[in-house]
């Protein structure tokens, strides 16, 4: 299945014409080549899975020399923005959580529906724990927490109790297999009874949340005034942590509403640009069904 960018005109729309823009999750290059054939002069284009940058590398050949393709995460955004020479960017697109080429390829172990090793991982050279490890080595209020904090899941202490107890797990329908068996799918369920256990491991495998409330302050202090940074999010937990910072970076005071007098110093540094997130039309959820649940916010920065 080929990867098609989701939001495409709005983005467009916001981040173009501009010199220098950040693409802070590459993928297969859909957003990407769609900002150079807008105008874009240059596209610093990033992505932590080495998967991705061969079939982003092969797709956007046609643009060498006004796009700089890093294998690197988007926390890295600045470091790689200072390397370029650039201390300032004219846009920035974060395109958040896990793409349908991951979910594509069962050796990857982000998907259940085949089977594949149990491993989750962006990058899996990154030296850090894979789905099996977290699965197979924790406590079980460790994983409870893991499945009620990233995956919203209320069963969550029981699926950890009956996942302990038929450890170890090697692979996805392994670990799929038993958490259907602890929570059977009932009649009417839209989801399988391992949705949500799967999202709460690859959300912690990748330290997703984290990331990106790490990253977002980053991005915004090094756009130029004017500048736009655009956050494309698939999921309540991700886009709560977008309108949440967006909401501060765009207020000035932010002391306690009992405080008289403002004595924080706060100054917005953005303007909010969408005061509720845009979302796919029904026109591109027919064309493309994952776009059903994204949602782009976008702020501005402010001249300070």
């Amino acid at each position: 299945m080929s990867h098609i960018p989701v939001l495409l005109q709005p983005i467009l729309e916001y981040l173009s014409p501009a010199d220098r823009v950040i693409d802070g999750t590459l993928g297969a290059g859909g957003h990407t080549r769609a900002l150079l054939d807008a105008g874009i002069a240059e596209v610093l284009s990033l992505d932590i899975d080495s998967m991705a940058l061969e079939i982003a590398r092969a797709n956007l050949q046609a643009y060498a020399g006004r796009v700089h393709i890093v294998h690197a995460s988007y926390w890295d955004m600045v470091e790689q923005a200072h390397r370029l020479g650039w201390s300032q960017v004219d846009g920035i697109l974060l395109d958040v959580g896990v793409s349908s080429m991951q979910l594509d390829h069962p050796e990857r172990g982000f998907a259940f529906m085949q089977d594949g090793p149990l491993d989750m991982r962006f990058n899996p050279d990154a030296g850090i724990l894979s789905a099996a490890d977290l699965v197979n080595t924790s406590e079980e209020d460790d994983l409870a927490n893991i499945f009620y904090k990233y995956g919203e899941e209320p069963q969550g202490r029981k699926l950890a109790r009956g996942i302990l107890a038929s450890r170890p797990y090697e692979t996805t329908r392994q670990l799929a297999g038993v958490i259907e068996k602890i929570t059977p799918r009932r009649k009417g369920d839209k989801i399988h009874p391992a949705t949500r256990v799967f999202q709460a491991l690859r959300i912690a495998v990748n330290d997703e949340l984290g990331g990106l409330e790490r990253v977002l302050p980053q991005a915004i202090n090094l756009l130029k005034p004017g500048g736009r940074l655009a956050v494309i999010s698939f999921h309540s937990l991700e886009d709560r942590i977008v309108k949440q910072a967006f909401k501060l970076a765009s207020t000035d005071c932010i002391c306690p509403p009992n405080v008289p007098v403002c004595v924080c110093g706060h100054k917005a540094s953005v303007q909010l640009l969408t005061r509720k997130p845009i979302i796919a039309d029904e026109i591109e959820i027919a064309h493309n069904p994952r776009s059903r649940s994204a949602k782009l916010r976008v702020v501005e920065k402010l001249a300070v």
